[in-house]
């Protein structure tokens, strides 16, 4: 289970907590809309009616504790822009942060964003890839009781292959691909010879329970 604070409560905000408080999470929501947090109050952890471009508002909900912060503020840019920076210096270790347009997303990057998602961007460019080619498999991340992840491997895994570590046999998880983060390559479907180093990120498939099992293994 995991704390998650949502920043705004519009529609993608909403159907944001909602999904995550079903599936076990620990949701709190802020809204400085009284009439939103009264819609959604009975169906996450949480709902507070509060401005978050004060920093005594995040330092009172102590948010420096969530796992994740998602600021999904779509009606002022310069509140998006404020609270990221807020959120930010009060030592949230990753934030996620709703973007209206590029130049937007760039800001957010800037001055802390952890990951910038354009949702109805994304939505559309998606659309347009299974309009395209219909019998493209997108759908697979939300096969139920499957998930696909990134994971940093854990210390006794580095210098190790692949086919050492075989996470197929004793987690029932697969290695779909090795990211390089310092230099950015993705290692598509790697050989058992794959030697991990410390700036790889695993990409992972695997049913739920799987994917906890290795985690609670780091």
């Amino acid at each position: 289970m995991k704390q998650i604070i949502i920043i705004g409560i519009g529609n993608f905000g909403y159907y944001l907590a909602t999904e995550l408080y079903q599936k076990g999470h620990e949701v709190m929501v802020i809204d400085k809309n009284s009439n939103r947090i009264q819609d959604i109050k009975d169906k996450v952890s949480q709902a507070i009616v509060a401005d978050a471009t004060d920093p005594k508002t995040l330092e009172a909900i102590h948010i420096d504790q969530a796992d994740f912060v998602v600021i999904c503020i779509g009606s002022s840019v310069n509140d998006s822009i404020l609270t990221t920076l807020n959120v930010k210096d009060r030592g949230v270790k990753y934030i996620i942060a709703k973007a209206l347009s590029e130049p937007h997303g760039r800001i957010l990057e800037k001055v802390g964003a952890s990951e910038v998602i354009f949702p109805e961007k994304d939505l559309a460019i998606s659309l347009a890839r299974r309009l395209h080619n219909p019998n493209m498999i997108d759908y697979l991340p939300f096969i139920e009781g499957y998930t696909i992840l990134e994971l940093a491997p854990p210390q006794r895994y580095l210098g190790k292959s692949l086919e050492e570590i075989n996470l197929t046999n004793t987690y029932g998880v697969q290695v779909i691909a090795v990211k390089d983060i310092i230099n950015d390559r993705l290692n598509i479907i790697p050989t058992g010879k794959y030697i991990l180093k410390d700036s790889d990120l695993l990409i992972l498939l695997g049913q739920h329970e799987n994917l906890d099992k290795l985690r609670e293994k780091e």
